[in-house]
């Protein structure tokens, strides 16, 4: 080997050309931890990249209770989440995106079906809390704060928990056993349920009940209201008011034809509903597809079940079986405006679909609360409202209105509210980087394309209420976990052991990782390189 002269050869030429290898070595690798992008996008805050990788390797509890840590409501959230986190799978960039939804749906269904319990180990720390409301955050929040060791009692003001999630999903979307059995286990934790009481006066109740704090969690179950000019109309109606009726066997007689107004979720089931009841379905509404608050595949599967759907039209006038409606068209700003343009459509009933308030008139005497202009309550950072010790989430603080984000909401105040109780400050950890596919290194780059779940005919679903959506065998949700590529984190694929020539990759045993042994390890970066989910990064060597 020849001798290099100092004064010849420059450091930065050798780096340029070496990649830091030999005596000159710039740079070491090392194992780092990235946010794979799907734990970032889940409203509830799940760690879905640990539960999946316990599930592939068919550590079916294990991975369960990884799961229920931060959500007690897999089976539920399995068939009614919208499912953020597979829009942002990294997945999609080489086939299809990892069915996420489908493992949730199915661990959460073989907890219920083998009777897999919840262990509390916290000890009771004599604090009491009070849940006002019984729907998908005060329950998530009930949850939480049991397993914080608190003493937790929740109010609701039906006949049954579940809020929403029973009244305003139908069960061709949510069966009624699988809903009823999830909230069950939460409650046979030991958390006291007080159905059928409306609270009035929240602080009254709360210094009756000696409980330390509240979590206020109502949801939004009033129908907003709109004029619209009626002459001999018929049947009127709210869409809550069709689904809680038809859910508790009361269906309203409605004639033969029956229109929507609306364009959101709520719209689509109720015309779904109408659908199953013998009714012909019509969706009217004020804009076009693409602007339409409802989930597009909400609008595929009314649509394939013979729902009509009437875009850019806004009704004008009611007359006996008929309604009058203007064609609308979208401006460069997105909005609907008129045309001028009139039509007739026929309709024996009219259901209103257009969004829900929360009656919240109990907390308006309470001069520390505030609400923003649509009514809803303005909470903190720490969810807790002006006034101390009640804190609020769910539909009725301003936040985006799903199962999910209700769920997230009521983790988040239950872990500001046991702060609260051991008077200090919930500080959650910071975020690790989001590691996008373009990070990634994927040498195993195999075409597996997500695993479909079975679905009843279109023709056999209509004729009654019937789950539509069928759940993955489990030969199917391992596959389905074993597509997760790992982003940012190491699986211990060997990869990098595999590839280095000067043996500095050190295997610790499986579920320890590696290590490097830097008395052997040149900074060539190959390890780096063929780390296929960017677990490794090289860093700078300090002199």
């Amino acid at each position: 080997m020849p001798i290099l002269d100092k004064d010849l050869v420059q450091p930065s030429d050798l780096q340029s050309h070496s990649k830091g290898t030999g005596a000159l070595r710039s740079q070491i690798p090392q194992y780092i931890d990235y946010l794979p992008p799907c734990n970032n996008a889940c409203p509830a805050g799940e760690n879905i990249q640990a539960w999946l990788g316990l599930a592939q390797e068919g550590r079916y509890a294990e991975a369960w209770q990884k799961l229920v840590e931060e959500n007690p409501l897999p089976a539920v959230h399995g068939r009614v989440c919208y499912h953020p986190c597979e829009d942002h799978c990294n997945r999609t960039f080489m086939d299809t995106p990892v069915s996420i939804h489908a493992i949730e749906r199915f661990l959460g269904d073989k907890a219920l079906e083998e009777g897999w319990e919840i262990e509390l180990k916290v000890p009771l720390s004599g604090k009491k809390v009070l849940i006002v409301g019984g729907g998908p955050s005060g329950i998530s929040a009930a949850y939480h704060l049991r397993r914080a060791g608190h003493e937790v009692e929740i109010r609701e003001a039906g006949p049954i928990l579940g809020g929403m999630m029973h009244f305003g999903i139908p069960p061709y979307r949510l069966p009624r056993n699988i809903l009823d059995a999830e909230i069950q286990r939460i409650v046979n934790l030991g958390i006291k349920v007080t159905l059928n009481h409306k609270v009035e006066n929240l602080l009254v109740e709360k210094e009756a009940g000696a409980f330390d704090a509240v979590f206020v969690a109502v949801g939004a179950h009033l129908s907003k209201k709109v004029d619209i000019p009626s002459r001999d109309a018929g049947q009127i109606l709210d869409a809550l008011t069709f689904l809680k009726d038809t859910e508790t066997g009361n269906a309203p007689k409605l004639g033969r034809k029956v229109a929507i107004y609306g364009g959101g979720n709520t719209a689509m089931d109720a015309a779904r509903v109408a659908k199953r009841l013998g009714y012909e379905p019509l969706i009217i509404y004020r804009r076009d597809r693409e602007h339409m608050p409802a989930h597009s595949f909400e609008a595929d599967e009314a649509l394939a079940e013979g729902v009509k759907i009437n875009w850019l039209r806004t009704i004008k006038e009611i007359n006996e079986q008929e309604i009058k409606v203007e064609v609308m068209e979208v401006n460069a700003e997105g909005k609907p405006v008129g045309t001028g343009q009139f039509e007739t459509l026929e309709a024996d009933a009219l259901i209103l679909a257009l969004g829900q308030d929360s009656d919240i008139s109990f907390l308006q005497n309470i001069s520390d609360i505030s609400f923003d202009q649509d009514g809803r309550v303005v909470v903190g950072p720490d969810m807790m409202t002006g006034a101390k010790g009640v804190f609020a989430g769910g539909d009725m603080v301003p936040s985006e209105r799903t199962v999910t984000v209700a769920v997230g909401h009521g983790k988040k105040a239950a872990r500001h509210i046991d702060a609260f109780l051991r008077n200090t400050t919930y500080q959650k950890a910071p975020k690790h980087p989001v590691v996008g596919f373009e990070r990634l290194h994927i040498w195993y780059k195999t075409f597996a394309p997500q695993s479909p779940q079975p679905q009843v005919a279109e023709a056999v679903r209509v004729q009654d209420f019937r789950e539509v959506l069928g759940g993955l065998s489990e030969a199917a949700a391992r596959f389905e976990a074993q597509r997760c590529l790992s982003c940012g984190n190491c699986f211990e694929c060997d990869g990098c052991y595999g590839a280095c020539q000067e043996e500095a990759v050190i295997k610790l045993g499986k579920g320890n990782r590696y290590r490097f042994d830097l008395t052997k390890c040149t900074g060539c970066a190959v390890c780096f390189e063929q780390c296929p989910c960017h677990a490794i990064e090289m860093a700078p060597e300090l002199s």
